[in-house]
């Protein structure tokens, strides 16, 4: 089970440094989603910065526990955002299609999260 909850830490690190590193190379795509009262450089320069902190946090078994549980209050910060993208004419995500999929997926990236953070020892 142990191998099982750390390939999950991995492929979740993975996604949130990739995805970091996007706002970086592709900031374009991220836009849209940030609401018009946020900064939008400074709200995705910061958003980067933190999903790689939190993605390179996953994969060190030291401090996995506590970048579990940032990556939970991320997601959760997220949540609203997809939501309004459902109800959206032109969703940002591109298609409504597209953007009643992601609610859910979003749901699962909370689950994800948490089952990440609940399977550490509190002592690591």
């Amino acid at each position: 089970m142990k191998r099982l909850q750390t390939i999950l830490a991995f492929v979740f690190a993975a996604i949130l440094i990739i995805a970091g590193i996007n706002h970086f190379i592709k900031p374009n795509v991220y836009g849209p989603f940030i609401p018009d009262w946020m900064p939008l450089v400074l709200t995705n320069v910061f958003t980067g910065i933190v999903e790689v902190g939190l993605g390179i946090g996953l994969l060190a078994q030291k401090f996995r526990r506590q970048a579990a549980m940032g990556v939970f209050i991320l997601m959760i910060l997220f949540l609203p955002l997809h939501l309004v993208d459902v109800f959206k004419d032109h969703p940002a995500i591109g298609s409504k299609t597209l953007a009643i999929i992601r609610l859910p997926l979003q749901f699962l990236l909370i689950y994800w999260a948490w089952y990440i953070f609940r399977s550490e020892n509190r002592k690591s």
